[in-house]
């Protein structure tokens, strides 16, 4: 192999580049002043080992000799922060089903109840009965200890002072009616519902409500106050009601439609009581249209269940669609006198913006998925009919 020298402008390397870069040995001088080098290396490095082992010597006679000191200080370092006391002033915390114990912490923590959220956690943590720990509104105070706050939210007596109420949509007002009577936390005085719905009057309902509340009850969850009553419950729900009313501009779109604004309520409570789907309401809301253009009898089993007192289930029975009602869609045309169910806000959208089709029939096929079929023919329908049929025969006692 040729060399090369290093300052030319090609370096071949070889197995003899050592030699080619000119290295060579040290002299004797060059060592010894090395070897001191080294020495000194040494003992900095001893020097230093011997800092470090200094420092946690003395960190550990800390801990072993003054350890009630040593104690004293981890736990200031380590506690989290926390108020004395039981708190001045009032504040309202909510709390929802599901929430987890850091959650309330936390919000226990920015509304200032205590003064931080692994205080509340340790208490919580260290009382066995945080776990019932009810969803509710809570009235707490200002600046209390985590202990005092956990034991206030445990003594629902005096830190509960609303109530949550809750109201599905489709609800019946004899169901809201009774449901509300019998809430063991709410404690109403007996009759006390029937007596305020014998008011109508007083309940802030629409001018076209004709002093019916029925589908005027708005179904939702509602913070009832302790020691309210039953006309200032039921003046929340109608209250609700003409909230949503105004935000989907009701009257003034049912106008516009040619609609009167108590029919399209009464609309919205079938399609509430027919289907559960969202995306099916607006094409309920069709069918009902179309039926009633042609002068067809809506034939709703819902409305039937309705004067029958009959909640759940599919069918009607011959029965049942005999019965001399004018809630009775199988024997009178046109939609029923008054709404049959507390409709909510996207069955009353529903009904206010049907969408377009030339469908005359629907029924559910499948009751697991709330899947509806439509049809523009009686062929068509029947088809659809054997499907629930035979899905109903599949599914014995769901039907």
């Amino acid at each position: 192999m040729s060399r090369t020298s290093v300052h030319g402008d090609d370096v071949d390397g070889g197995d003899d580049l050592d030699v080619d870069l000119g290295l060579r040995p040290e002299s004797r001088v060059e060592r010894r002043a090395n070897r001191r080098k080294q020495r000194a290396r040494r003992s900095f490095g001893c020097f230093a080992g011997l800092v470090s082992l200094a420092v946690v010597g003395a960190l550990i006679g800390g801990l072993v000799f003054g350890f009630g000191k040593g104690r004293d200080y981890l736990e200031q370092v380590f506690a989290a922060p926390d108020y004395d006391g039981e708190g001045t002033g009032s504040v309202m915390v909510e709390v929802t089903r599901g929430q987890s114990a850091q959650a309330i912490a936390d919000t226990l923590e920015k509304k200032d109840v205590v003064k931080s959220a692994r205080a509340f956690e340790r208490a919580a943590r260290e009382e066995p009965r945080s776990v019932q720990l009810q969803a509710a509104t809570y009235t707490l105070r200002k600046k209390m200890s985590a202990k005092a706050a956990l034991a206030l939210m445990l003594d629902p007596a005096k830190s509960i002072k609303v109530t949550r109420f809750g109201v599905v949509s489709g609800s019946t007002k004899d169901v809201v009616a009774q449901k509300l009577q019998e809430n063991k936390v709410i404690k109403l005085p007996p009759g006390s519902v029937a007596a305020a719905l014998a008011k109508p009057e007083t309940l802030g309902l629409p001018s076209y409500a004709k002093n019916n509340p029925e589908g005027f009850l708005y179904p939702g969850t509602y913070d009832v106050p302790k020691n309210a009553t039953a006309y200032s419950i039921l003046r929340l729900m109608t209250g609700q009601f003409a909230k949503t009313q105004a935000e989907l501009k009701l009257p003034q779109v049912a106008q516009r439609k040619k609609l009167d604004p108590y029919q399209a309520v009464i609309v919205a409570s079938i399609i509430a009581a027919e289907t559960n789907r969202a995306e099916d309401y607006p094409k309920v809301a069709r069918v009902i249209y179309n039926r009633l253009q042609r002068g067809m009898r809506l034939q709703m089993d819902s409305t039937v269940h309705y004067v029958a007192g009959k909640s759940g289930g599919v069918f009607t029975t011959d029965e049942e669609r005999a019965l001399d009602s004018p809630y009775n869609t199988y024997k009178n045309r046109g939609l029923p006198p008054t709404p049959i169910n507390s409709p909510g806000k996207d069955t009353l959208r529903a009904a206010l913006h049907a969408t377009p089709g030339p469908w005359l029939y629907f029924t559910l096929v499948n009751l697991d998925t709330g899947e509806t079929a439509f049809a523009a023919t009686d062929q068509e329908h029947l088809a659809n009919v054997k499907k629930l049929q035979a899905w109903c025969q599949a599914h014995k006692g769901r039907c």
